[in-house]
């Protein structure tokens, strides 16, 4: 055997090993990491399979945010246990949400320059049905109660609901027709009673109604933030109240959670959650004096979930809708969640 051969077979080895080394280190380091989590008081996690039906009882599936291998990656616990073991599914996610078997994944995409993003709906078994380009930063997504309609909300300039230098472009799927939708913009605006157009508007936040048509969402223009509600077969969007952010229709469809901003509050953490009940108007502040940037989610009907800052990216809390009892942090390290059941 030649020196030459020799020094090469040398090399193939310590590359080899070096390898097998550096694989080792990432295992033992996401380990030691989901290790501390579970530690300090965090969930344990297991792999295994996931779906978006209520099979085997009402379960919530979210976006795991503990440490560990399993961060970012849709997770499901029972939902009269929301503290329990989390099953981990392999797919990860920036923004979920689901309904009636049908899932909606807004991803990063890894790859050159910088990341790209994209929204995949998912079937019942996570398998991806249609994948689409986005054009900015994931921030909002919804499914309608029938499964058929999906929508979502990208930053295009900015990042942040909170100030005013921001852009965003919503868009909407027909599952059942492949009708693509991909700006809000494109629909016909009234306002006040009277037809609108300007350069400066903005939607984001949709929630649907249970008839497949119906939908709600937040306009902006013009420094203010309106309700306006949504015909998805005339493509209208009618403004319905001012001061309105990120709506969340009831099961019943009789009312609506969202955040509103309130004088003196930090230019920072303007909002706090309210209830309008669509028919009298009347507007009730919930019980959660804290500032929150979600769109909240109905648990059931008289309770909704939010997401808030925690020590691991966010956690889950609840609060009644009836403006009663007090905010309850039910779920650590996560965020993005769907009740199904």
């Amino acid at each position: 055997m030649t020196l030459q051969r020799r020094i090469l077979i040398l090399l193939t080895a310590v590359l080899v090993l070096a390898g097998v080394g550096i694989v080792a280190v990432v295992r033992a380091s996401s380990r030691a990491q989901e290790k501390n989590q579970e530690q300090a008081g965090g969930p344990r996690i297991t792999p295994g399979p996931l779906s978006l039906t209520p099979d085997g009882g009402r379960r919530i599936v979210f976006r795991n945010m503990a440490w560990g291998p399993h961060r970012d990656e849709l997770a499901s616990v029972p939902a009269d246990r929301p503290e329990g073991e989390r099953t981990a599914s392999g797919v990860s996610c920036l923004r979920f949400y689901a309904a009636a078997g049908t899932g909606v994944c807004l991803r990063s995409v890894k790859g050159g320059v910088q990341d790209s993003y994209r929204a995949v709906v998912l079937d019942a078994h996570l398998k991806e049905v249609s994948s689409h380009p986005l054009a900015g930063i994931p921030t909002r997504a919804r499914v309608s109660p029938g499964g058929h309609l999906v929508a979502w909300t990208v930053f295009v300039g900015g990042d942040s609901y909170a100030g005013t230098d921001f852009s965003t472009r919503t868009s909407l799927l027909d599952t059942r027709t492949g009708r693509y939708d991909a700006s809000l913009e494109d629909f016909a605006v009234s306002k006040d009673g009277h037809p609108y157009r300007a350069a400066d508007v903005n939607f984001w936040g949709v929630t649907f109604a249970a008839d497949e048509r119906t939908f709600y969402a937040t306009l902006a223009t013009g420094g203010k933030t309106y309700l306006v509600h949504g015909d998805l077969a005339e493509r209208t969007l009618t403004t319905v109240r001012e001061n309105v952010e990120c709506p969340s229709l009831s099961p019943d469809g009789t009312r609506i959670v969202f955040k509103k901003r309130v004088p003196g509050a930090p230019a920072d953490a303007p909002w706090r959650l309210y209830a309008l009940d669509l028919a009298s108007g009347v507007e009730t502040p919930l019980a959660e004096a804290r500032s929150v940037d979600d769109q909240a989610v109905w648990t059931d009907d008289h309770t909704v979930a939010y997401s808030l800052p925690g020590d691991f990216g966010s956690d889950l809390y609840s609060v009644p809708a009836d403006g009663s009892g007090a905010p309850v942090r039910f779920m650590p390290s996560a965020l993005a969640p769907a009740f199904l059941g």
